[in-house]
């Protein structure tokens, strides 16, 4: 038995959709294609920096019932309940 290597099927030239394009990296590995990448130049800027601090379970769930009742993201009702409490303690 001879050990041939698999024919890489070529990327196409356009994807249909984001759906196909995902399908097809999807079975499909990108370092049979390193020669079909080229390196960009990039420059981005850091907007916000986050933070992991560890919060007990019933504080979280608390938290989540309050922000699902104002209709905001956790983090930002988080970042709201903090800034008041510094502010009053200031």
């Amino acid at each position: 038995m001879t050990n041939k290597p698999n024919a890489v099927a070529p990327i196409p030239e356009e994807f249909s959709s984001y759906e196909a394009a995902a399908e097809f990296w999807d079975t499909h590995d990108t370092t049979d294609y390193l020669d079909d990448f080229e390196t960009v130049e990039l420059e981005a800027e850091l907007q916000q920096r986050h933070f992991e601090v560890e919060i007990d379970q019933d504080i979280m769930e608390v938290l989540s019932q309050q922000a699902q009742k104002k209709g905001i993201a956790i983090s930002q009702l988080v970042n709201d309940v903090l800034r008041e409490k510094l502010e009053k303690a200031a």
